[in-house]
């Protein structure tokens, strides 16, 4: 068989060099926008903190709870500084340095930066908007931490195992990223139930962010699914990016205005 005659690596739909100079375009602008955002919530936010605690028992199993004791503290406009500065970080690496490996990954269906960003900085806004619903303990952070870099994980899992070019398309990543990034929302439901007084602005951040986190879990489905404009890789690309900008955005300003003002 001749060079000619051998057949080509499959390419994801939508995937040509003129979108992909697009893409760089895109990724340029959300660089500039989460990196300003950054700046501006760093320099503007005074040093409110909330404070992880523990409640490490004294005694055997079945002994009384002690109070909880203070760990350490997380200064909140620093962590919102965070998640936005690796998302720029992101855009601006695949847009400059890793342009050549994100662009090849996204012919095969993949973005590796995506995942790895959102291991961080989605996890980042996730124990936020639990410590805001009350979520402080240090036990509970660590579940969450796990729970959900295993979600983003399991997402990059799905496009991992659904290649461009495949006869058949399994969902079993993706279910089992759904159910592991349920329970920390889970878990703020369940301690903003119990608690006495939930000021109004928390109920808006878990309204708006449980909405805008699923969405992209929406967008991966319907990627999958081959459902009207997400047969176009592009297009779902795309969207993560809007979605992406959408999420950080509200929740930055979400928490600034009520409380670090």
């Amino acid at each position: 068989m001749t060079t000619a005659d051998q057949p080509s690596t499959p390419i994801a739909s939508g995937v040509t060099p003129e979108r992909l100079g697009n893409l760089r375009t895109w990724n340029l602008g959300l660089a500039v926008l989460h990196a300003v955002q950054a700046v501006l919530i760093v320099v503007l936010s005074g040093d409110f903190v909330i404070t992880v605690v523990s409640t490490f028992p004294e005694g055997p199993p079945g002994t009384r709870t002690p109070a909880a004791e203070s760990l350490f503290d997380v200064r909140i406009g620093f962590a919102i500084g965070l998640f936005l500065a690796l998302a720029a970080i992101d855009h601006l690496l695949t847009a400059t340095v890793f342009r050549g490996t994100y662009e090849s990954d996204l012919r095969g269906g993949i973005n590796r930066f995506r995942w790895v960003e959102y291991s961080v900085s989605a996890t980042i806004m996730v124990l936020l908007i639990g410590f805001y619903s009350g979520v402080t303990n240090i036990t509970a952070v660590v579940a969450v931490i796990g729970a959900n870099v295993a979600m983003i994980l399991f997402g990059w899992i799905q496009e991992r195992m659904n290649p461009p070019g495949r006869t058949t398309t399994t969902m079993m990543p993706f279910w089992f990223g759904t159910i592991a990034g349920i329970a920390p929302w889970v878990g703020i439901l369940v301690q903003i139930v119990g608690s006495e007084t939930v000021p109004g602005f928390v109920y808006g951040i878990v309204i708006v962010q449980f909405v805008l986190f699923f969405s992209f879990g929406l967008n991966q489905w319907l990627q999958y699914r081959g459902i009207g404009r997400w047969t176009d890789y592009v297009y779902g690309e795309k969207v993560y990016l809007v979605l992406s900008l959408a999420a950080k955005s509200l929740l930055a300003w979400q928490i600034y205005f009520p409380s670090l003002d």
